[in-house]
């Protein structure tokens, strides 16, 4: 099983080369990767095509307690190049599309978590803390 790569800020998650198989969406959204990992995101998203702050950067706010994630359907077969849990409670995925999906934490919710493969889990707890389970 891949573990994620701990450095001083940020975890590195083993989701590089993963694809997204399937889109769900509830209360929250979740993306579906090919290698029996899912990620849920709770809370606000930004969904940027290149980095947020990069000249001319498209960017979508997804809302999925209130189902508003259509730009997120485009994630649907993009390839994962980098993923990052930073230990500020921010989540970082970056796809071969150029799409970047950005969540920060939340100050009352679970703002995300991801699961797999394996046991792995990681959850983004109200205020920014990362609890992990391996």
């Amino acid at each position: 099983m891949d573990i994620p790569t701990e450095l001083e800020d940020r975890w590195l998650l083993p989701y590089r080369a993963s694809q997204v198989t399937q889109i769900r969406v509830s209360h929250q959204l979740t993306l579906l990767l090919d290698n029996d990992a899912q990620v849920d995101i709770e809370s606000e998203a930004m969904l940027s095509h290149g980095p947020p702050s990069a000249l001319g950067a498209t960017t979508a706010r997804l809302v999925p307690e209130r189902q508003e994630v259509t730009p997120a359907l485009a994630l649907f077969n993009a390839m994962v190049v980098s993923s990052v849990a930073f230990k500020s409670g921010a989540l970082l995925l970056v796809f071969d599309t150029g799409a970047h999906l950005r969540v920060n934490p939340d100050p009352q919710y679970e703002a995300w978590n991801a699961r797999g493969p394996g046991d792995l889990l990681f959850v983004c707890r109200p205020g920014g803390e990362i609890t992990i389970w391996l």
